[in-house]
């Protein structure tokens, strides 16, 4: 199996996840949070990536990604990124999680 293709389940559910929040207060808010995170996790990813496979710590064969590169890393390591930085936010808001405060009723500090 190919780079490119190992990504598209990633890519699936991150976008059905994120959908799946679509009806949830502050969606624009979130994806705009998410759209920053994922930018500084692209920037992380091409630093990093470059230097590890210019140092030889390890090579991605020609015949199985797309030819598409930023540097020396595929285009297909950006995917996981930006993946995470939609994806996490909007399994823990399905999830429900809440800050301390939120479980008890009271107010952060705030003591009984």
């Amino acid at each position: 199996m190919t780079y490119p293709l190992l990504v598209l389940p990633f890519a699936g559910v991150t976008l059905a996840v994120v959908l799946s929040t679509l009806p949830r207060p502050r969606f624009g808010r979130r994806m705009a949070s998410s759209a920053v995170a994922a930018a500084v996790l692209v920037a992380l990813t091409a630093v990093f990536d470059n230097l590890m496979i210019a140092a030889g710590l390890f090579t991605y064969p020609e015949e199985l990604i797309s030819g598409v590169r930023i540097g020396l890393a595929p285009i297909e390591d950006f995917a996981y990124p930006v993946c995470a930085a939609f994806l996490v936010p909007a399994v823990l808001l399905l999830l429900g999680a809440r800050t301390p405060a939120a479980h008890d009723g009271t107010r952060a500090g705030a003591s009984s």
